[in-house]
């Protein structure tokens, strides 16, 4: 079968006892870099007869149907340089093929970037989106940004450390009161994460920072219907000197909802 294996992210502790099982067991590795897989085993103090066989975003397309051909008759175990494999990664093509060609695939769990980030964020964890990799030239994380600005969903990103505080200043142009978090080296010893706005955060970014970045950013808010933003019509109206009982009835002529049920509404509004 293909065997994808999550590789600590930063603390070798983080190695799971079946990631050592598979490491020390499997025949064939293949590996986002060959030499980064063998530091590993080094690392962990496990010495593998496994044939090594490079699989990475340049040669995957080429490399797939031969792997999972192999996987028919033994395990190929399928490590990135850290993290889960497919995520912003190596291995989905992989999958892709054996999948199509009706070879069984598994997956070691373990350390991820992307949900160890939203975990520490203290930003809504219940929904969430993940974009993977800011684009790198302006313009196209422009108007990635905006493509954004109304989802309601946490969102997680990654980006390099070199264009943080760029891209610090696009998320606060597009998202200017949306709360977010920059988690650095997670997992690591000098594991940081700073919390605020991007406008609060951009000076530190500024100053240059180093290591891994993840960033989550607080989703949009529910979109009002169109009952709840009569409503806050009723209320602006009354904020500004109306009568609730007058300022309903004109809102309710303008939108064609029911003055009474606006009156309603209005009267018991939090904000009343």
């Amino acid at each position: 079968m293909i065997i994808l294996g999550a590789t600590p992210i930063g603390n070798l502790g983080d190695a799971s006892a079946r990631l050592r099982d598979a490491l020390a067991t499997a025949p064939v590795i293949a590996a986002e870099d060959t030499r980064t897989a063998k530091q590993l085993l080094r690392a962990l103090g496990i010495d593998a007869s496994a044939t090594f066989v490079a699989l990475h975003e340049h040669n995957e397309d080429a490399a797939a149907p031969a792997l999972v051909e192999r996987a028919r008759d033994e395990d190929v175990l399928v490590l990135t340089d850290a993290g889960m494999p497919t995520v912003s990664d190596p291995g989905f093509r992989l999958v892709q093929t054996a999948v199509a060609a009706g070879v069984e695939v598994t997956c070691l769990p373990g350390p991820s970037a992307v949900l160890t980030a939203l975990a520490l964020s203290g930003l809504p964890t219940d929904r969430f989106a993940f974009d993977g990799f800011l684009p790198r030239k302006a313009g196209e994380r422009d108007r990635l940004l905006a493509g954004l600005e109304r989802e309601e969903r946490t969102l997680v990103l990654f980006e390099a450390p070199h264009r943080l505080a760029e891209s610090l200043e696009a998320i606060a142009r597009a998202m200017p009161e949306r709360r977010m978090a920059v988690c650095r080296e997670l997992t690591k010893r000098f594991e940081e994460v700073r919390r605020g706005t991007a406008v609060e955060l951009l000076p530190w970014a500024q100053g240059g920072v180093k290591g891994e970045i993840v960033l989550v950013i607080e989703g949009a808010r529910p979109a009002l219907t169109g009952t709840d933003a009569a409503v806050e019509q009723v209320l602006r109206l009354q904020a500004g000197g109306m009568r609730l009982k007058d300022a309903a009835a004109e809102v309710a002529d303008a939108t064609g909802h029911a003055r009474n049920a606006l009156y309603r509404a209005a009267l018991t509004h939090p904000s009343s």
